[in-house]
């Protein structure tokens, strides 16, 4: 009978093994069946984001041929959104990109799931990406990307020696600029990604140190207001109104050649390269009083695993898998961002971007962070246009702090 019982379990061992594969994926050793296929659906963003997730799924499927990536169209800016309604359909993805800032939103609402591997990605991570990607202690996703804005300057309007260190320097350059037909800099004046960094003096930081104080923005602190009060005295030789120098037209001019210096990120280098510049890439001026770079927002772009993935183990791995040294090579050379991991890359225009990335922080990602754009955006075109300082911050602080 012994004897019996072994053979049966032998047979049943022999067939147990024949079905099974064990998988060495990004994650760790895996079981999974052969017979299974899988698709995962993965949201993400065109003009190059999409071009990159379709090369890392033909290359993940070549490792693990039983998975496919399906690339479906849905931009950064509208995933958040567009989750909260097809995750609960049972139609949305598997995977979807969107901006760390909106991780506090994500968890409160259930929409998706922490890093299945949080020791071995965190090992991987820029300080900032992790930081950015870390909320309540628990980290979500899978960071692709890190992105900053710099000084971009033309090499043909400027000498690279003359490009200002400090923001002292640059009203002295503008007041002294004399081509014709050309602006000496431009920037988006009413968007608070860019005019952020003129509240960092001295260590100031949108709530606080490590951007999750929910009573206080730290938006109308004296630092802040000082340093949009010196944004403000911009104006009086860069005279043009907010509305006509938004993000859009201050790309255009210089990208036709029309400025000498404008701050922007790693997103437009392909097409001011392509306008045939001659381009360099700084750190941003230091503000009043102070010596380094003045801070700018960093952003982390980063795949979620949906919580409502009917694959969540395949989604993790995949997602693990963009991360790998290869993968985000690949992407710096199809995107121009910057690696979310602690790896080399070959990007010539990549330097000035990694220097600035030394001084800046993360968009904060608790749930007020949803107010803070179109608040601040307000208060930073209506200073812009002339109006008070302190009142204009002490509102958008009120405004923040009042959905809490």
């Amino acid at each position: 009978m012994v004897k019996k019982l072994f053979v049966l379990f032998l047979i049943a061992a022999v067939f147990c093994f024949a079905g099974c594969e064990k998988k060495e994926t990004a994650q760790g050793p895996a079981k999974v069946e052969k017979v299974e296929k899988v698709e995962l659906v993965v949201w993400e963003s065109t003009n190059g984001p999409d071009e990159f997730i379709r090369q890392a799924g033909e290359a993940y499927t070549k490792q693990y041929p039983n998975v496919t990536i399906k690339f479906v169209n849905v931009e950064l800016g509208d995933s958040v959104n567009q989750i909260a309604l097809d995750g609960p359909a049972n139609v949305g993805p598997d995977l979807f990109a969107a901006p760390h800032d909106r991780l506090g939103e994500l968890v409160t609402n259930g929409h998706i799931l922490p890093t299945a591997n949080p020791a071995s990605v965190s090992a991987k991570l820029l300080g900032a990406c992790l930081m950015a990607t870390t909320y309540n202690g628990v980290q979500y996703g899978y960071p692709v990307s890190a992105e900053t804005y710099a000084l971009y300057y033309n090499k043909d309007l400027i000498n690279e020696g003359e490009v200002p260190k400090t923001w002292d320097a640059m009203l002295t350059y503008m007041k002294n600029f004399k081509i014709q037909g050309k602006y000496p800099f431009v920037m988006d004046v009413g968007n608070a990604y860019y005019s952020i960094l003129f509240t960092t003096e001295g260590g100031n930081r949108l709530f606080g140190p490590s951007g999750t104080d929910t009573r206080n923005t730290n938006l109308n602190s004296p630092a802040a207001v000082s340093g949009m009060q010196f944004f403000q005295s911009i104006r009086q030789i860069l005279n043009v109104p907010a509305a006509d120098i938004n993000t859009s037209v201050a790309d255009g001019a210089f990208q036709a050649g029309n400025a000498a210096m404008h701050i922007s990120g790693p997103w437009n280098v392909m097409n001011f390269v392509n306008a045939g510049l001659n381009i360099g890439i700084a750190p941003l001026p230091s503000l009043p009083g102070e010596t380094s770079p003045a801070a700018s927002f960093s952003g982390t772009r980063v795949m979620f695993v949906s919580a409502y993935s009917n694959h969540p183990d395949e989604a993790n791995d995949f997602g693990a898998f963009l991360m790998t040294p290869e993968m985000q090579q690949l992407r710096a050379n199809i995107t121009n961002t910057l690696p979310a991991v602690d790896t080399p890359i070959n990007n010539p225009y990549a330097a000035g971007f990694v220097e600035q990335l030394k001084y800046a922080f993360p968009m904060p990602s608790i749930p007020p962070m949803a107010k803070f754009w179109d608040a601040m955006n307000a208060a930073s075109a209506n200073i812009w246009n002339g109006a008070d300082v302190k009142k204009e911050l002490d509102a958008c602080n009120a405004v923040i702090i009042a959905t809490n």
